[in-house]
């Protein structure tokens, strides 16, 4: 197995923990420094230097909208070079009982097992709605 089909299967398997309801595997492969891109003109929009800072500032602020947590469930992963490409599906409902139901495609770059780079695509429209901006 090549170093492609490893970051592969190691995104793959920890985003599986994520749709059993604990993302903490999948974190723990984003590196301290990730450099972490959000897409668009959202209030989480952006780019996070350290994954605290995305954690806190983006996926958090996020989260913080909906009355329990995202379910989570893997649509396609696949790697080219140090490039991982997972396309997921995340479902909830906001705190105001709104359905929230987005589709991700998050671009990871890896290095020594880590996500060191990503770049998150997703319905920011969506994203704006729910954060009611």
């Amino acid at each position: 197995m090549g170093i492609t089909d490893e970051n592969c299967e190691s995104v793959r398997s920890a985003f599986e923990s994520w749709e059993q309801g604990d993302s903490r595997p999948f974190f723990g492969l984003v590196a301290d420094d990730v450099c972490w891109t959000v897409i668009g003109s959202t209030p989480i929009s952006g780019t996070y230097t350290t994954k605290s800072a995305f954690i806190e500032k983006a996926a958090g602020r996020l989260t913080a909208m909906f009355a329990g947590p995202v379910i989570a469930k893997i649509v396609d992963v696949r790697a080219a070079g140090d490039k991982v490409f997972l396309q997921w599906e995340g479902s909830a409902e906001t705190t105001g009982g709104r359905p929230y139901e987005q589709t991700y495609c998050w671009v990871m770059t890896m290095s020594d097992g880590e996500v060191v780079e990503a770049l998150a695509y997703l319905d920011t429209e969506l994203v704006s709605a729910v954060m009611g901006s």
